[in-house]
C-alpha cells in the first residue's frame, strides 16, 4: 500500500511539472510506453525490482531504453535514483496515465464479459453510459469466463453487476434461507 501512495505522489508531482511546462500529453505518451514496456517484459520488471543492481546501472539502462522521452520523464528517472525507488516506476507511470485522463475528462469503463466484446456491443454500452455520464468514456474489456454470461460494468467507484454468475448466487442465497 505504501508503494501505491508513493506512486501517486510521484505521479502528481510529474503531472504538475508537465502542466507548468505545457507538456502533459507528451509525458503521458512516455508513461504509456513505460507501462507497456514493463508489462510486456519480465526481464525489465525483474531488472527494476532487483536489489543487487545498482541505481546508476538502472538509470543508465532506462535512459538507453527510453532514449526519446521528455525531460520531465528523465528527471523522474533521476529522482528515482536519488530516492532508490525504481521498483515503483510502473506504478508511477500507471498513476500518471490515470491522473492525465482525469485532467482531460476521460474516464475508463471496465466491462467484464464471459467473451470478448464486439464492436456492436461496445457502441451500445457506450451509448448507455453517455446517458448518465458527461465525461468522455473509453471501454476496457476484461474477459472472465467465470461470470458465465452477461456483464459487469465498473466506472470509477460504481459497479453494475448483470452477470449470470451473480444471479445464480442470489438464487442460491434465496433458496438457502
Amino acid at each position: 500500500m505504501a508503494g501505491t501512495r508513493a506512486a501517486i505522489r510521484y505521479a502528481k508531482a510529474i503531472l504538475d511539472i508537465a502542466k507548468a511546462n505545457d507538456n502533459t500529453a507528451s509525458v503521458n505518451n512516455d508513461m504509456l510506453s513505460i507501462v507497456a514496456a514493463v508489462k510486456g517484459s519480465d526481464e525489465l520488471k525483474g531488472f527494476l525490482l532487483n536489489p543487487t543492481v545498482s541505481g546508476n546501472v538502472k538509470l543508465s539502462a532506462l535512459l538507453e531504453v527510453f532514449a526519446s522521452v521528455q525531460n520531465e520523464t528523465k528527471s523522474l528517472f533521476q529522482l528515482l535514483l536519488e530516492n532508490k525507488r525504481f521498483e515503483i516506476l510502473h506504478a508511477i507511470a500507471s498513476e500518471y496515465n490515470t491522473l492525465f485522463d482525469e485532467l482531460n475528462g476521460i474516464e475508463t469503463a471496465i466491462v467484464t464479459t464471459a467473451f470478448p466484446i464486439t464492436s456492436d456491443l461496445e457502441s451500445k454500452v457506450l451509448a448507455k453510459i453517455k446517458e448518465f455520464s458527461n465525461k468522455n468514456i473509453t471501454i476496457q474489456n476484461i474477459v472472465d469466463p467465470s461470470i458465465i454470461g452477461g456483464f459487469v460494468l465498473r466506472i470509477g467507484d460504481k459497479q453494475f453487476n448483470a452477470s449470470v454468475a451473480s444471479k445464480l448466487l442470489a438464487l442460491k442465497r434465496e433458496f438457502s434461507n
